[in-house]
């Protein structure tokens, strides 16, 4: 492979560690209004993949734990630094719509070429919502 080439066609789903899949499910579908890509349970294992509409390619796959282990890692996978950076069009809709649903909001800010903001998920889990501005 020469520099620029890779094997990969698209990344496709990111893992996040819950304890309860349906709490989780519903979180990110009625609070962030995530859909369900797929959700079936093959070999006693459920797979329960979610993502934005209109981009199915991408998504999260929310993970139950199975083991005392993993459930220490829920909430801190990434080390305190975020899971994930989801765009918007609208900062302001999207902080509206967290606190309405009792989400903490926190480091709302503008930076050159964004407007940002920091929210955790149910288990902890730090997400970033960003609005490119034009440049």
């Amino acid at each position: 492979m020469t520099t620029g080439e890779t094997p990969f066609s698209a990344i496709g789903r990111m893992v996040v560690l819950v304890d309860d899949p349906d709490e989780a499910l519903a979180f990110y579908r009625d609070v962030l209004g995530f859909a369900v890509l797929h959700d079936y349970v093959a070999g006693g294992y459920r797979f329960l993949h979610i993502g934005l509409p209109g981009q199915e390619g991408v998504g999260l796959w929310l993970m139950p734990i199975t083991s005392e282990q993993q459930r220490g890692l829920i909430g801190r996978q990434t080390g305190g630094q975020p899971l994930l950076v989801l765009y918007t069009p609208d900062l302001d809709v999207v902080a509206k719509r967290l606190r309405e649903h009792g989400v903490r909001v926190w480091d709302e800010r503008e930076d050159p070429g964004s407007r940002s903001l920091h929210f955790a998920d149910l288990y902890g889990n730090v997400i970033v919502v960003a609005h490119l501005l034009p440049s």
